[in-house]
């Protein structure tokens, strides 16, 4: 068997190195002539982690990233609503990782060369387009250095090419436009005085201003600093969502002011701010989930299949786990197009199901019940959400995206 993949990301990586595990033969093919190490900081949660760190990963990110110990919620005023441990500090067997990551994608990309080979994976290769012949699947990819034709036959094509995925678009070539939730992000890094205990994430605020943040460096951490990932988010006016670049560079008094006044008396989020060198801007975007993801021998996986708010911290850990489920099913059965209609029976409509409940905050559903019930602030936030209801809203989402510790494992 071989199988062609459509992306180098953290999902189609990821899924290269499973499948070369399980024996199978993989290409990747990526659009981009230059694979670096982009983007800002994310959370690889135990569900996810576990199946990198079975990898034999895991060394290499606990010395890059920093294993969460926490993540708490807070209100608008830097009242605390709910707080919990996270990853090993809950009990689990595996740890929650916060990385950048571009280092994470570098550090999959350094595996699969080593295991896969760097004669296997084609950078400089945008999809073009796909035709089923007999028993196999025909890609043609466009080659960049000369814009020629390159015609790759395979026994199975994954698309794994992200949120603008070329292969989705070939799959549903009208109607499938990205949905704008009239909300805006705002993402950088900053290098500062560790908050809280060096290692924890929070959240403050609501639905049309939020603030998150967590470190992402051990190396720093281990220095007495900290490497801090944040995002703002504020509802925009226009509530359109805007046509030039989705990751653009601004300045910082575009969305600034509205945090001004956020300085407790564990950090000071307009420092914070004030002190990134770069931010980018991009809309919270998603698009509606798919009737079918598998046409024969094409399959989509990750962002392409169901891309997500990124809420609840499940956008990369949700590829991984496609990738895991798609490499078991194919190496597994005996039948491609049977193993690729149960990777799809199975993973989409649990995604289906995520990409629906980020809509509805996911569990930041706490922050938003305390602005709406107390929007002046609190004595107690019991008085306002129940505990029980807290410690529903947590499990209930950990449940629906698979990283409930019955599910991952606890520590023995």
């Amino acid at each position: 068997m071989k199988v062609v993949i459509a992306g180098a990301g953290i999902g189609g990586l990821t899924l290269a190195l499973m499948l070369q595990e399980k024996g199978i033969a993989v290409e990747i093919y990526e659009a981009v002539s230059e694979i670096r190490p982009l983007g800002v900081g994310i959370n690889l949660l135990p569900h996810a982690s576990k199946h990198l760190c079975d990898l034999g990963l895991e060394e290499t990110l606990a010395g890059k990233g920093i294993e969460t110990s926490t993540l708490a919620y807070y209100n608008k005023l830097g009242q605390e609503i709910w707080r919990e441990a996270r990853g090993r500090a809950a009990g689990y067997a595996y740890p929650q990782f916060s990385i950048h990551r571009g280092e994470l994608q570098m550090t999959l990309l350094d595996s699969a060369i080593r295991r896969i080979g760097a004669d296997r994976i084609y950078a400089g290769h945008a999809f073009a387009s796909f035709e089923q012949v007999a028993d196999k699947v025909v890609a043609t990819f466009t080659r960049r250095a000369d814009n020629s034709e390159v015609k790759v036959e395979a026994d199975v094509l994954v698309g794994a090419d992200g949120i603008h995925s070329a292969v989705r678009k070939f799959l549903y070539p009208t109607g499938d436009l990205p949905r704008f939730s009239g909300r805006m992000l705002w993402r950088a890094v900053t290098e500062a005085e560790p908050f809280l205990d060096g290692r924890s994430m929070f959240m403050a605020g609501h639905q049309n201003q939020k603030f998150v943040a967590y470190p992402i460096s051990e190396p720093l951490r281990r220095e007495g600093r900290s490497l801090i990932n944040w995002i703002a988010e504020l509802r925009v006016p226009e509530g359109e969502l805007p046509a030039s670049d989705w990751n653009r560079k601004v300045d910082k008094s575009v969305f600034d002011q509205p945090f001004a006044d956020w300085k407790w008396d564990w950090i000071d989020i307009p420092a914070v701010i004030q002190g990134a060198e770069e931010v980018y801007e991009f809309p919270l975007v998603d698009r509606d989930p798919l009737p079918r993801w598998t046409f024969e021998r094409v399959t989509l996986l990750g962002d392409a299949a169901h891309p997500m708010y990124p809420i609840g911290s499940n956008g990369s850990a949700q590829a991984i786990l496609d990738a895991r489920y798609l490499a078991d099913c194919l190496a597994g059965e005996p039948s491609i197009s049977y193993a690729l209609r149960e990777y799809e029976a199975e993973r989409l409509p649990r995604t289906a199901g995520i990409v629906l409940r980020n809509r509805m905050n996911g569990p930041e559903q706490v922050m938003q019940l305390a602005e709406e019930r107390a929007p002046n602030g609190f004595a107690h936030i019991n008085d306002v959400i129940p505990q029980e209801q807290l410690e529903a809203i947590s499990l209930r989402y950990k449940q629906l995206a698979g990283f409930d510790k019955h599910t991952v494992g606890a520590a023995k």
